[in-house]
């Protein structure tokens, strides 16, 4: 019998559980977020080795090698490019020697990802270039002495196609699973639909086809059901990632990937497991999962302790006030609104993946119409490629004299261009900011892009405030003080929340004017930010005012994949009952369950930050009017 008869009867018998993330783990244990990954077989196999070991010990049935991105064009630009068969080589053998320790029957999977990001040369690469790139890692991954290839995390069908071909040419015996990643969106960069390209792999000789990292658990159970069939393979990211002190987490927690497992074997998966962001610990829930599913079967295999990722801070100098100048601006709408006592309203608006704003305008004109004082303009969240967002908010200022917010990220600007950039907005009359990191690329359009973040919120605060005090950075005059009006976000659901009010401390200390927190859903939620804000401020709470977060709800499912697959989203257990009580009424009763919140806090916070889902707009205007008009408010 050869090995792909075996690898199939092991599937016929019952779902394999593949490991967790390697990355993941090498950066929350001091490997540099920018280092050669591919290396570390050969420089750190000790590290490499006990990571393979603790995801043997958490109940994996597969486990890859560390040798993702190990080929030529990737090696190249660390002058490794000549290395590829030896680190792939060095890697199955990592893996075969963890294995060997555990003593467990074990397939160590050769894991092969694309030759680099998606970009126009990549894709039009020579095919005999991308064919020998291929090759040489596969071949030192027989060498190494794979069970089976483990071809991951493509975008491409065609360089699939190829590193397949490949694959099977090298070891006619060996076992192939092929995976594909499809964004939000549900597919890939060149329009294929995940129905697509299942048809186009089944025409190769592959062995399992599935899909891994990718928006999340949803997401990808999503496009394993636009495959159709059975005996897929899933492996989503834990969520989706934010960076917090440096380091990327993820919002989806062992117990949620747990519950998703059976989800996934009822969609037709032969192989689950987990990519970016999943460690040891949602494997070994994964595995009690799957075990229960089969009570008769293995005893279940306890959790393991992961260690917490290293705390990296940026130390930011508290702004001390300067002297105030006749020649400064007037204050913004926003906080003439807010000093006045106003319950101010803000919508947010997602800028337009085109070079058309047409759309974006008349929704921000709908919104006027309802009643709102500003749109705020997010700046390509989910690190989405999309319309800056200085341009649109000055094109709807510019045609609706309504005033916008503009989402402004550290991520993806240097020091000189975010100050470039924020004395154009004031230029051009966009004087409220809103101060933000930003979330990873890795999470959007360019996974495998970098960020910059020279400084991080608390420090594009303080560069918002020495302009407003007449001074660039350096503490060169400007020739006047700007205007501008500085929002910083707050989420009080952070899981590690001692540091997210340390933060908050630290952008009012920066000069932040106003807050903007993340969605809440309960009156217990809005009493315990407002209770931490008294013990962190003194009697009267928050010393500048607060913008209460809110994101109605659609559905149940909605519900569910914003508490457990998006960072700084929590939801509560009875509003997530509400919504699965709702059934098809889901969005009339998120939307009274919002409005009800706002009522209740009326005398908490300032005003509101309205954030629609999936663009739904006249949602979002019906919630303004219905707001407006209880509360017996001008528009």
């Amino acid at each position: 019998m050869n090995a792909r008869t075996r690898f199939r009867e092991r599937l016929a018998a019952a779902p394999l559980l593949a490991d967790g993330a390697m990355g993941t783990l090498l950066f929350s244990r001091g490997i540099p977020q920018r280092s050669n990954l591919d290396e570390l077989v050969a420089t750190r196999p000790d590290l490499v080795g006990a990571i393979h070991r603790e995801y043997l010990a958490a109940g994996a049935d597969i486990i890859e090698s560390a040798t993702f991105g190990a080929n030529r064009v990737r090696l190249a630009p660390f002058g490794l490019a000549d290395q590829a068969g030896r680190l792939t080589r060095r890697g199955a053998q990592l893996a075969r020697e963890a294995r060997d320790v555990a003593g467990r029957d074990v397939l160590v999977a050769g894991s092969i990802g694309p030759l680099g990001a998606p970009t126009r040369e990549l894709l039009h690469l020579d095919e005999p270039a991308v064919r020998a790139a291929f090759r040489e890692a596969i071949d030192g991954l027989l060498e190494g002495g794979v069970d089976l290839f483990w071809l991951e995390t493509f975008s491409s069908v065609d360089h699939l196609r190829i590193a397949a071909e490949e694959a099977r040419t090298a070891a006619v015996d060996l076992p192939i699973v092929a995976l594909l990643t499809f964004g939000e969106e549900l597919e890939l960069p060149d329009g294929t639909t995940p129905g697509r390209a299942a048809e186009e792999l089944r025409a190769l000789d592959l062995d399992v086809v599935g899909v891994n990292c990718g928006a999340g658990p949803q997401g990808c159970l999503e496009a394993l059901t636009g495959m159709a069939g059975t005996g897929h393979a899933i492996l989503p990211n834990a969520g989706l990632p934010q960076r917090i002190e440096g380091q990327f987490v993820y919002a989806a927690g062992p117990t949620y990937l747990a519950d998703m497992a059976p989800r996934f074997v009822e969609s037709g998966a032969a192989i689950i497991g987990g990519c970016c962001g999943t460690t040891p610990e949602h494997i070994a829930a994964m595995r009690a999962s799957l075990d229960a599913l089969r009570p008769d079967t293995a005893e279940p295999i306890p959790a393991l302790e992961a260690p917490p990722p290293p705390a990296v801070r940026v130390p930011i100098v508290a702004a001390t006030p300067g002297p105030t100048t006749p020649e400064a601006p007037p204050p913004t709408g926003l906080l003439t609104a807010l000093r006045a006592g106003r319950f101010v309203i803000s919508v947010e608006i997602d800028p337009p993946r085109s070079v058309r704003i047409e759309r974006t305008i008349e929704a921000a004109r709908l919104l006027q119409a309802a009643g709102v004082d500003v749109v705020n303009i997010s700046d390509s969240a989910m690190a989405r490629v999309r319309m800056g967002a200085m341009a649109v908010a000055f094109g709807i200022q510019h045609d609706l004299d309504l005033e916008c917010v503009i989402h402004t990220t550290t991520r993806d600007r240097n020091l000189m261009a975010l100050e470039s950039e924020l004395l154009g907005a004031h230029a051009l009359g966009v004087r409220n900011i809103l101060a933000l990191t930003g979330d990873p690329p890795r999470v959007g359009d360019y996974p495998v892009g970098t960020g910059v973040w020279d400084v991080d919120s608390i420090g594009l605060v303080e560069i918002l405030t020495r302009l407003n005090r007449g001074e660039d950075g350096a503490g060169s005059p400007i020739g006047a003080p700007a205007g501008f009006t500085i929002a910083c976000a707050l989420d009080p659901t952070a899981a590690d929340a001692a540091s997210e009010w340390e933060r908050l401390e630290r952008k009012i200390a920066a000069g932040a004017h106003l807050i903007m927190t993340q969605p809440l859903y309960d009156l217990a939620q809005v009493d315990a930010m407002v209770a931490e804000s008294h013990s962190r401020f003194g009697p009267d709470g928050f010393p500048i005012p607060v913008l209460l977060g809110v994101l109605p709800l659609q559905s149940s499912r909605h519900a569910e994949f914003l508490h457990n697959e998006v960072p700084g989203i929590t939801i509560p257990e009875s509003t997530r009952d509400a919504l699965r009580a709702a059934g098809e009424h889901g969005a009339e009763v998120g939307l009274e369950l919002t409005l009800t919140l706002l009522e209740q806090v009326d005398s908490l916070v300032a005003g509101t930050y309205v954030m629609p889902s999936f663009g739904r707009y006249e949602q979002a205007a019906e919630l303004v009017r219905r707001l407006r008009s209880r509360r017996a408010l001008p528009a």
